[in-house]
């Protein structure tokens, strides 16, 4: 007759050797395992969660496009280098030629202008000519001095030295001789130059011809 072997399971281990150490060791290894498994799982949820949408887009659809605005405004910063690099166009301003035709008109009757100018002086000597240019030269002075105010565009005297900053304004000063490098600019005043402050032409009737500068005289 065989033997029969009951086991108590209620039974405690009295002792524990190397092997009880050994698989005590194990489960709390897979235990801390499983714990920090669990709460990175738990974090990961947490932060998916809390992302905005357009960052649940790029992982899912791929890269999110460029916004709109951006786009319009490397557009417009385009324009505005191309408008930068491009010469602005010149517009000529269409002058009226009837003042012109009239200080010749002036000029023609106050000092014979037009007709010592037109005259052939090849013949005539040096005395003749000078002679006639001073009563030239009154007559222009009286129609300028009547009719125009001017003045000096540069203060300062003849001979002298004087500096041009940068930004000068080129329509009244002329640069001559070796012009290098850029502003400023110091140099001689050669010339003060001239410009007219203010002006009083005669108003012209209506109908009034401008291109006869002086009529033709027929004596009677």
């Amino acid at each position: 007759m065989n033997p029969t072997y009951a086991i108590d399971l209620s039974l405690k281990p009295t002792t524990f050797d190397f092997w009880h150490v050994s698989l005590v060791a194990t489960v709390v290894i897979l235990s801390l395992i499983l714990i920090f498994v669990l709460g990175l799982l738990v974090v990961t949820l947490l932060r998916a969660k809390n992302k905005p949408a357009e960052q649940v887009i790029h992982y899912v659809d791929g890269p999110t496009p460029e916004p709109v605005v951006t786009i319009v405004e490397k557009i417009v910063e385009v324009e505005k280098l191309v408008h930068a690099l491009a010469p602005e166009p010149v517009v000529l301003k269409e002058s009226n030629a009837d003042a012109a035709l009239q200080l010749l008109g002036i000029l023609q009757s106050e000092a014979r202008f037009i007709d010592f100018i037109k005259e052939e002086i090849a013949g005539y000597s040096d005395s003749d000519i000078g002679i006639a240019a001073r009563v030239v030269h009154e007559g222009c002075n009286k129609a300028i001095n009547e009719h125009f105010t001017l003045a000096p565009v540069r203060s300062e005297d003849e001979g002298g030295f004087v500096t041009l900053q940068d930004g000068f304004d080129a329509a009244s000063v002329r640069l001559t001789g070796d012009i290098i490098g850029s502003a400023p600019f110091t140099g001689t005043l050669i010339h003060k130059g001239w410009k007219i402050t203010a002006s009083n032409l005669p108003k012209l009737t209506l109908g009034h011809n401008a291109a006869i500068i002086a009529p033709a005289e027929v004596e009677l």
